[in-house]
């Protein structure tokens, strides 16, 4: 499955490693012009790089998902940089290891959580979602069309053991882009969740965990396919999916 992307402009949030590097690769190769941000300066700048090296548009800048004028600002500069936007994908976000280095080998009780640990993933995960989204929305209803895919989790992640803030976090991820869809029924927008299927190579796994059990982990590379499809024309008018990677089949 291969779509041609050129003369298409995409948003990729959290684009600077993982899934979201892997995403905002798979549409510059496509020819879309991209638009990447994350907190990292660093490693915003690196990415940026390898985009480049497809030779199409690319704009890139570091950006706090958790404020609001940082957001507003990034994706004024992302639409005038681009021409338009036509896809988003709300990739970015913080995982347990914010709140507990071995969170997979080592788990803690939720009384264990900080306050400020589980306020900022929080802010970060949810929060972020919805100010970026709503700083985008305005520009895809004046084109009259645009895909919204908002990276999720199992549910099993949402609700194991030694998993909060996390798991709390991306349940609400799931009804804001439910809302989302509702909301934006019979605009040409639509809005889908997707979630790769299992543990994946994002940087937001431990390093502490056995190597027997990281080779079993997914490559990013596997949100590829759907993804793109979800980008594309071939699913206009699909909405409100919660689609997963590992059992994704592109239709004819």
């Amino acid at each position: 499955m291969s779509f041609d992307f050129r003369g298409k402009r995409a948003i990729v949030c959290g684009g600077s490693r993982g899934i979201g590097r892997s995403i905002a690769l798979g549409f510059a190769a496509a020819g879309a012009a991209v638009s990447i941000c994350a907190r990292g300066k660093e490693g915003v700048d690196r990415a940026q790089a390898e985009l480049a090296a497809h030779g199409g548009t690319v704009h890139a800048a570091p950006c706090d998902l958790a404020d609001a004028r940082q957001i507003a600002a990034y994706i004024a500069a992302a639409a005038a940089a681009l021409g338009g936007i036509d896809v988003l994908v709300n990739n970015a976000g913080i995982g347990m290891r914010t709140v507990n280095q071995h969170f997979m080998t080592e788990p803690i009780g939720f009384w264990q959580v900080s306050p400020d640990g589980f306020r900022d993933l929080l802010t970060t995960n949810i929060v972020g979602y919805f100010l970026v989204a709503r700083a985008v929305v305005p520009h895809m209803l004046e084109a009259g069309h645009g895909k919204i895919v908002n990276i999720s989790v199992s549910e099993t992640t949402m609700r194991r053991r030694g998993f909060t803030p996390y798991g709390p976090s991306r349940a609400a991820t799931d009804a804001l882009s439910h809302i989302m869809a509702a909301d934006l029924v019979g605009t040409g927008i639509d809005v889908n969740l997707l979630l790769p299927g299992g543990v994946t190579r994002s940087g937001m796994t431990p390093d502490s965990a056995p190597e027997d059990v990281q080779a079993a982990w997914l490559d990013p590379a596997i949100m590829g396919p759907p993804v793109v499809w979800l980008a594309s024309q071939a699913s206009d008018g699909i909405t409100d999916q919660r689609i997963i990677a590992t059992e994704f089949a592109a239709k004819p």
